[in-house]
This record gives C-alpha cells, structure tokens and sequence, in this order.
C-alpha cells in the first residue's frame, strides 16, 4: 500500500501567500472564531522566561477569573509537577506578571491573592481614561426648530442588540453618533474541490520519501573447518538448551541451521557456561521465536577469535634490563658498581697521581 498524502495540508499551503521559505517554519494561520486568548509577543518570546514558565503564564491568562492558580491547583491541571510548577511561578513574579498578595479577611484569616497581569510594562506608564461619549445636546423648549431640509429618505440603521422594541429606538442625533461599522470584505466561496498544486518546491516535501531498504542481515558465522567433533559438540549444546532456559525449544531443523554458527563459538574457544548465558539471558516477554533470536545473537555477539602464539610472546616478552653488579674495592673495601672486580674511583685517581709522581 503507497503512503498516505495529506490532502488537507497541500491545500493550505497551496493557500499561503507569497513564496515559501526555503527553512524554518511555515506558518498556516487560520483565525479563530472562539475560545482563544490573546497573548503578546513580550511574553510568548521572552528572553529571560523559560519555557515552562511562559506555558503555565499562557494557561493563567487563559483561564476565567475566580479559578484557583496556586501551585496544588496548577498541578492537577498540568503535567509538570509542583517543583517546576512553583519554580516557573517564581519566574513570573521575578517580571511583573504575577503577584501574590496577602489578605486579611475580618475573620481574623490570612489568604494570599493571586494578580496575574498580561502586559506588566504597560503599568508602569499612567493609562489615559477613555473619552466618554458626547451625550446628543437636547434642543431648548423656546426655540423653533428649523424645517429640516429635503433629502432622500435613508435607511435606518438596524437597532442595537440591546434594544428589543420599537420605542427604544435611538434619536436620529443618537444615531450619527453611533460608530459606523468597517464595511466587511467579501470572502470568496470556498469550492468543494481545490485543485492540487502541479509541483511543490523541492525544499519542502509534503510526504516523507520512502525510507532507505534495510541492508540485507549478517550471514551465520561458520568456522574455519567443520569437523565432525565441532558439529557434534554444537548440535549437542543446541539441542540441551532447553534444559536451561525452557523458551529456547528448537526443533530439529532450528539445530542444524544453527549447529554451525554454535561451533565458531566454540572454535574461538567460548565456554559452553558463558555461551548458554550470552545467548539466552534477559530474553523478551513473550519469545515467539527462539531460534530467529538465537540466530541474530550469535552473529552479532560472536567473541574475537584467539590471540595466537606471536600476540601472547608480544604480550609477556618484556625487555630485559642490564644491571650492573656491586664490587669491593681492594683497597679500600668500598662498594662500588662495575662489571669485573677492581679498585673504587677514588683509589684509582689516587694510583694515577702516585705512579705520575714517581715517574
């Protein structure tokens, strides 16, 4: 069966204006219509904030006033747990986003209050009030209004979603003081078929091509030469496994395929003890075929074969170092190194200076 294309992300991204980039992610924006949450770029990308502390910062600022967002509460909705949980909230107080405040109540009890504010640097400018609506002026009783003059008859427009009967009207005055709604650009009918791009670039493939075919698996190792004692050894220990391990059933085919790789361990001088345990210990729960595992843990656990007689003689030969005996001196009885027997250095110079001043 061929891969599956995801039909659904090719036509957005056949939808996503100007060209793609050629790294880095690929945004597809579809606006939300309910339940979100605005949240800045000051917090979402803060420099100084970890990840976890600008995740639980989104969840608060998510949340309906009155919910419980201490650490306990924190943790029974999230997945991290307490420690991080508080560490993060730390981090939040640390920037001005959270503060905890202690309340006395007139009972006498002491409660902390949890203040969580989305964009904290904007407290520290003073906010202007809104400008309240300009009340319609209402005409004085001694004047006469003037004759409105002839215009063409508009339409009025429809009445707030407050009002619900046809004497709460507003003034026509009331009513160019209502703001005019922005007009609202015509969205193009979404047809039921989106024909697919011809090509995408080639830096940004959709489907994940086929991964590589695996290499074909490692042949059963064999021995240098298949003596009848090599084979009798191996079919025997093959065939006494089960004793051992009661997974390890083979039939009698399983033993013969696997008699020759059993016999290069044993050519290579592996114990029957540490072969039985190599092969058979910790295997997996359930063991639905112990001969394919036998198979794939005696080529891949096959021990180096033995050193021979040159490596082991490179081994234990180690340099022979020459020492010099210890003499006596004949003359003085001093101990001194020299390979024959003579006189010390000293008593040497001194026969030099004898023989020179006799001569």
């Amino acid at each position: 069966m061929d891969t599956q294309q995801n039909t659904a992300l090719t036509r957005a991204l056949a939808e996503v204006p100007g060209p793609l980039p050629t790294s880095g992610v690929i945004h597809i924006a579809i606006p939300h219509t309910n339940r979100f949450t605005i949240v800045g770029n000051h917090l979402a990308q803060h420099p100084d904030l970890s990840c976890t502390a600008v995740g639980i910062a989104v969840r608060i600022q998510s949340l309906p006033q009155g919910i419980e967002v201490g650490i306990k509460a924190l943790a029974a909705r999230c997945r991290e747990g307490e420690k991080r949980i508080a560490a993060a909230l730390r981090e939040l107080e640390t920037f001005g986003y959270l503060q905890r405040v202690r309340n006395r109540l007139p009972s006498g009890r002491v409660i902390t209050r949890t203040v969580f504010c989305n964009q904290p640097t904007a407290l520290l400018h003073p906010r202007r009030p809104a400008a309240a609506p300009t009340p319609p002026r209402a005409p004085a009783q001694t004047e006469t209004p003037a004759p409105a003059p002839p215009a063409t008859e508009q339409p009025m427009p429809p009445a707030p979603t407050g009002l619900t009967g046809p004497s709460e009207r507003p003034s026509p005055e009331a009513t160019a003081l209502l703001p005019v709604p922005p007009p609202q650009p015509q969205l193009p009918q979404s047809s039921p078929f989106v024909p697919l791009p011809p090509s995408l670039p080639p830096s940004l493939p959709l489907v994940r091509p086929p991964t590589a075919p695996k290499p074909p698996p490692r042949p059963l190792p064999r021995p240098s030469e298949l003596t009848p004692e090599l084979d009798r050894a191996a079919t025997t220990f093959l065939s006494d496994l089960h004793r051992h391990a009661p997974q390890f059933m083979l039939s009698e085919t399983d033993v013969r395929q696997l008699a020759p790789g059993v016999a290069a361990w044993l050519e290579r001088g592996a114990h029957p003890d540490a072969m039985r345990h190599a092969l058979t210990d910790d295997p997996p729960v359930p063991l639905r075929r112990p001969a394919l595992l036998l198979k794939h843990r005696i080529t891949e656990l096959l021990p180096p074969p033995p050193p021979g007689l040159q490596e082991l003689a490179a081994l234990t030969h180690r340099p022979r170092i020459t020492v010099t005996p210890f003499q006596t001196c004949d003359d003085c009885d001093r101990a001194f190194r020299s390979p024959t027997p003579g006189h010390c250095r000293d008593c040497r110079e001194h026969r030099n200076e004898d023989m020179r001043t006799a001569a």
